[in-house]
């Protein structure tokens, strides 16, 4: 290509390139490069022409070859597929008529800083440096697929949008960033997919908007941070998939939205994760799936999850904050498996590592309860009378209130009848209280019960009295038993 063949723009751009010298064809006031289509040949370029400067290499001895373009219109496509660049490009604040190829291309920097795109493919691509697109606009897909990075991603304020749903618009699976991915404000409008991705430093998520509808606002399945994924404020309609992350840092979701009507609002099943925060987020509109993950840190008030959750095999060692049992017992009964005893008893291992073992046998309890209503009919009765007598062991005091009221019922009654004596020659003195214990007590013997043998109705009482101390005396033992073998 000779330079006889450029227009003035792009001579322009030749001289500029040899030496590194930015070429900047803005207007002074600034203007939106979402109306680049309008731009005259004053400020247009060729993708060939720049295809060849970055290709061809032109320089001045002793110069560093630097192309530093703004506010161009660049016409054609810039096809760049497995070249090698050795040096920085620019291209910001430009419109590209036709999706630029960087597909297998090894660069050492790239910059499209509000710039504004059909689409992009930079999938398998090679970056030594970070990627800028802040405050881009791209119209289609954003191929990133399989790119390593050796810098960040930073897509700040950018905006991305697809007319075609079934193909995820922001494609960063399989990705290697060296540092971060920084992405706060960032609007998308269809699936973004981060499957399998490695991010050396944080995800900044804060205040995105993620939009999908009936689909994965965001995918991120075996994502791996090496910090924190920060979204606070993000805004999600559609799931959002992390199972199988590994972040040992924090999940912060505090102040977001999460909506899924139909399906599973944030699943983070077999995820390792240091700390989830919800704090103060609005109710989310759909499922909570946490099944199988090990968290250490637990945090969400208990109006933030008013629907169905899934935490079979969930293990955190703290939840915070630190709220009644009465106010976290309505979550596990919501619990899409139904009746999950493993939830319970981590629930009840939380509030024993903060000490509050009364909270911790209030839980107990519920899970005793809530595990009558799936026995037979016979296992039912039994779990009433443990209820209703000891509590299951957790209310002992019980035993000695129905103790005392049998003791009291029977005392009366035989004080104002004496049962007849069987011998009244080797019979002892007849005392109620000790007669009633006789009938009360299974094991203990106060030599009053075989001395006298009462008649009609008081004969009946006894067997009740008889009746009742035994099964009194059992669920006492199994309650008891119970509570001692947990602790």
């Amino acid at each position: 290509m000779e330079i006889s063949e450029l227009t003035a723009a792009e001579v322009r751009v030749w001289q500029a390139f040899r030496t590194g010298e930015p070429v900047d064809f803005r207007e002074a006031g600034g203007d939106n490069a979402a109306d680049g289509a309008d731009w005259g040949p004053e400020r247009s370029v060729r993708a060939s022409v720049l295809r060849f400067l970055l290709l061809n290499n032109p320089h001045v001895e002793g110069e560093i070859p630097r192309l530093r373009l703004s506010g161009a219109r660049i016409t054609g496509q810039l096809n760049l597929m497995y070249a090698v660049v050795d040096h920085p490009l620019h291209l910001r604040y430009c419109h590209f008529d036709e999706s630029p190829d960087f597909y297998g291309t090894r660069l050492r920097q790239l910059n499209l800083r509000g710039s504004v795109l059909p689409a992009v493919n930079l999938a398998s691509t090679r970056i030594d440096g970070p990627l800028r697109m802040t405050d881009c606009r791209v119209r289609g897909p954003v191929r990133l697929a399989g790119a390593e990075i050796a810098g960040a991603l930073f897509m700040d304020g950018a905006e991305v949008t697809t007319s075609d749903p079934s193909v995820p618009v922001l494609q960063l699976h399989q990705c290697v960033f060296g540092d971060g991915f920084a992405a706060p404000g960032l609007r998308v409008r269809g699936e973004v997919l981060l499957d399998g991705a490695t991010v050396g430093g944080s995800v900044n998520l804060e205040g995105a908007e993620l939009s999908n509808p009936g689909g994965h606002a965001l995918r991120a399945q075996s994502l791996e941070v090496r910090a924190d994924v920060r979204a606070r404020g993000l805004r999600a309609e559609g799931g959002v998939d992390l199972r199988g992350a590994r972040i040992p840092g924090r999940l912060d979701l505090m102040r977001s939205r999460l909506s899924n009507p139909d399906g599973i609002a944030l699943r983070a099943s077999s995820c390792v994760i240091g700390e989830l925060w919800l704090f103060r987020s609005e109710p989310l509109d759909g499922i909570l799936h946490l099944r199988r993950s090990r968290i250490d840190v637990l945090g969400f008030e208990p109006e933030v999850v008013p629907g169905e959750v899934l935490f079979n095999n969930l293990t955190y060692t703290s939840l915070t904050p630190h709220e009644p049992a009465d106010h976290r017992l309505p979550l596990l009964e919501r619990e899409g498996d139904g009746y999950v005893p493993h939830a319970y008893e981590q629930l009840a291992a939380s509030y024993r590592h903060v000490g509050d073992e009364g909270a911790a046998r209030r839980v107990q309890l519920a899970k005793l309860r809530r595990h009558r209503a799936t026995l037979p009919w016979l296992g039912r009765v039994w779990g009433h009378l443990q209820d209703l007598t000891v509590g299951y062991g957790f209310r002992p005091l019980r035993a000695a209130v129905w103790l005392l009221s049998l003791l009291a019922v029977g005392s009366i009654a035989y004080a104002a009848h004496h049962p007849r004596p069987l011998k009244a020659s080797e019979a002892p003195e007849f005392n109620p209280v000790f007669f009633t214990l006789d009938l009360l007590l299974p094991v203990i013997s106060f030599g009053q019960e075989g001395a006298f043998a009462p008649e009609g109705g008081y004969q009946y009482l006894s067997y009740v009295l008889i009746l009742t101390g035994w099964i009194l005396a059992t669920t006492v033992i199994a309650g008891v038993s119970r509570s001692v073998t947990r602790q």
